[in-house]
């Protein structure tokens, strides 16, 4: 499972806005527009997760601060399809080419058999995935307000053979060298400790990555320096 951050911003709001989703500073993604709001920003950041994600098997963890964003797809979607896209007072859904967006990204995803859950986070309280995604969002709000808008990131890079860096039991070992000095693991996990460490992540506000990174630091701790 991916655990991914979302977050709108918009100067004005309406006004300058952007949206972004952040996994890791190789998974994320960003856009804007010249004039929209918060909302328009936090639905558009998961609308482009889900397509990002359409054609692969990858489960999806969303992290939101906007309860709006996230009732409007747990709770109210439904009731608001069956009445024609219309709220319980008979007035039109705002949001509503957004919301149909959703909905049809949503049903893909349930026929594929995919998991797609969704948690709300406290925004600006430090929560490291939250806060990529606000800075992403809020750079590419001042980036169309003064006309030079903001990296829109490298999109989605992780096979469906990595959705969690734990791999698959099936993946073969190695270690695969970055310019910048550090190294990327890839070694065969049994799938529920994969799945309690990416868990154990979500709990902690990490990353998976973040996570490993600290189990094998840790455990060097345990059976390395305390040889020495």
């Amino acid at each position: 499972m991916l655990t991914v951050g979302v977050d709108g911003s918009a100067l004005g709001n309406p006004g300058p806005a952007g949206w972004a989703w952040y996994i890791d500073d190789s998974n994320w993604a960003a856009g804007g527009w010249d004039e929209a709001t918060n909302n328009r920003g936090e639905l558009t950041a998961i609308i482009k997760i889900l397509e990002a994600t359409r054609n692969t098997d990858h489960d999806l963890n969303i992290l939101a601060d906007s309860q709006y964003a996230i009732n409007s797809i747990t709770k109210w979607m439904t009731g608001w399809k069956k009445r024609g896209w219309k709220k319980a007072d008979g007035k039109p859904v705002v949001n509503q080419d957004l919301m149909i967006q959703l909905d049809e990204l949503m049903t893909d995803a349930q026929k594929a058999g995919r998991t797609i859950t969704f948690k709300w986070v406290k925004g600006h309280a430090g929560h490291p995935l939250n806060e990529a995604a606000d800075s992403r969002a809020n750079a590419m709000a001042k980036g169309f307000q003064s006309g030079q808008p903001a990296p829109s990131g490298p999109g989605l890079n992780i096979d469906n053979d990595d959705a969690a860096t734990p791999q698959p039991a099936e993946a073969e070992p190695g270690i695969t060298a970055s310019p910048n000095g550090s190294v990327t693991v890839h070694t065969p996990l049994d799938r529920t400790m994969a799945d309690e460490i990416v868990n154990r992540a979500q709990q902690r506000g990490t990353t998976p990555h973040q996570e490993l990174a600290r189990l094998i630091e840790a455990g060097m701790d345990v059976l390395y320096r305390t040889e020495q």
